[in-house]
């Protein structure tokens, strides 16, 4: 009897990837395709140029299944596939299901505010979500996951739906007739279309499945369902997550989701913008003398830094990196910054100051979450590329002095997506036995004392306090540049 097999779809900010798994949990192989940069038409705008979203993910499929068929796979076997696109975008359509704008980036400033309708907008029908927009693509139908509608969409997180409230609509500038159908987490968003299926090197018909929005899948995938352990998503926006029971809508410190897991939710705290994408950039702007230090190494540029960052002392002896390269909403006049440069910082302590800043962010952040929910974290879970870095999960350890670990599948949220696919066509029948079945564990890293005990100090008494003293001066910075 031949093996049966799921598939992940995960498409970021910087990648579309698809993983085919079997139904152990086994990857057996993936493909994956780097988005386009980002067009910047103007400060705090941002759009995925032409149709690169759906063009990077039509590459990522035609590798994987490459790959698949010359390991002997037969596409005929493939159960099912669960979609996971990046949140918090903007999404409009013609009737069609054509693109009738760019994708507009979550890291866009217009997405702080409803959708209003502008000139270059002609021919808009739908307004929608990536998600919604890939599952047109891959099936032809108008319907998209209700899990991934966040911030101005008129959704009802108690009933998993559209809201019958008429006042919720009008301050969202929405209709009913101008958003898909939406369907709950694992269950099917419609089947692969015959023109699709030739595309991508698929067989039609195989059931497209509704995952969540990115990071709760990722925490789905990471298998983070116990109290007390959370989740921190190194990708382009870092964000620190735990799963929870009921819709908290009195929440001060998190935001209350939908879960990848119908029924249950998400907390999920601030986390960092632009966070990996900060560390790219280093490497990018300022790597060509590693580059010839890292080949004459025979070594990745990545490891390189790593390598010196590793050697530099917990505290970057001094350095500090104020990571608001995309400033939050509520202070766009925000910037990024480095500060404590002497005579002894080195390429090792740049890089690592931006490692040790992101950790610092993210732990400030999230104890405030877990004050308020009144459970203490006992365990951090990291997912992400940034996860294959020893020394930045050392990092993570020392700053939030408890046991950290990361899976053999850094990525987590094609392992979320499999799952979701899994429960919708019966390969499953429980989420917490799915996540045992699905989740490999990788590598613990135990924190240091004496490194905790220092960072404690630098963060209680310097990185808490930096914006406070900065903001006035790039208050007065920011009319004059941007």
């Amino acid at each position: 009897m031949d093996k049966k097999y799921l598939m992940g779809i995960d498409v970021g900010t910087q990648s579309a990837k698809v993983v085919i798994f079997d139904t152990d949990g086994n990857v057996i192989c993936e493909g994956k395709q780097a988005l386009r940069k980002l067009d910047i038409p103007a400060p705090q705008l941002a759009e995925h140029p032409d149709d690169d979203l759906w063009a990077s993910l039509t590459s990522a499929f035609n590798r994987v299944m490459e790959n698949f068929q010359a390991l002997g796979g037969k596409s005929q076997n493939i159960l099912a596939m669960g979609l996971c696109v990046i949140r918090c975008c903007r999404v409009l359509l013609k009737e069609n299901g054509e693109l009738a704008y760019p994708v507009i980036n979550w890291m866009d400033k217009r997405l702080n505010k409803p959708y209003e309708y502008q000139e270059a907008y002609r021919g808009v029908k739908y307004v929608t979500t990536t998600s919604g927009y890939i599952t047109h693509r891959l099936t032809g139908e108008f319907r998209d996951t209700c899990a991934n509608y966040i911030g101005w969409w008129p959704m009802d997180n108690d009933t998993l739906d559209w809201s019958t409230d008429p006042a919720q609509w009008q301050s969202c500038n929405l209709t009913r007739d101008a958003v898909f159908d939406v369907v709950k987490p694992g269950e099917v968003l419609g089947t692969l279309t015959e023109a699709a299926a030739r595309r991508l090197g698929l067989h039609a018909g195989i059931p497209v499945i509704a995952t969540a929005h990115d990071k709760a899948v990722e925490a789905l995938g990471a298998g983070t369902l116990e109290p007390g352990v959370a989740l921190i998503s190194l990708g382009t926006y870092i964000g620190a997550m735990v799963h929870g029971k009921e819709n908290r809508q009195d929440a001060k410190n998190f935001w209350p989701f939908q879960a990848s897991v119908p029924g249950r939710y998400l907390y999920e705290c601030m986390g960092v913008r632009r966070g990996m994408w900060t560390v790219s950039w280093f490497r990018d702007q300022f790597g060509a003398a590693a580059q010839a230090d890292a080949q004459r190494q025979d070594l990745s540029i990545e490891d390189l830094l790593n390598l010196e960052a590793s050697q530099v002392p917990a505290g970057c002896e001094g350095l500090l990196t104020v990571h608001d390269w995309a400033p939050p909403s509520e202070a766009e006049f925000r910037k990024g910054a480095m500060i404590g440069f002497d005579g002894r910082h080195t390429r090792g302590h740049m890089y690592r100051s931006m490692l040790e800043g992101i950790a610092f962010t993210m732990k400030n952040h999230m104890d405030k979450m877990a004050e308020e929910l009144g459970i203490p974290f006992k365990n951090l879970i990291i997912s992400g590329g940034g996860a294959n870095s020893d020394v930045f999960m050392q990092i993570f350890a020392d700053i939030f002095g408890i046991p950290t670990r990361r899976n053999a599948m850094k990525g987590s949220a094609a392992v979320g997506c499999a799952i979701n696919a899994g429960m919708a066509v019966g390969v499953f029948d429980d989420y917490a036995k799915a996540t045992q079945k699905m989740v490999r564990m990788g590598e613990h890293f135990s924190p240091n004392a004496a490194h905790h005990q220092l960072y404690n100090q630098l963060n209680q008494r310097v990185y808490q306090r930096v914006n406070a003293q900065l903001d006035p001066l790039l208050q007065a910075l920011s009319p004059l540049v941007d």
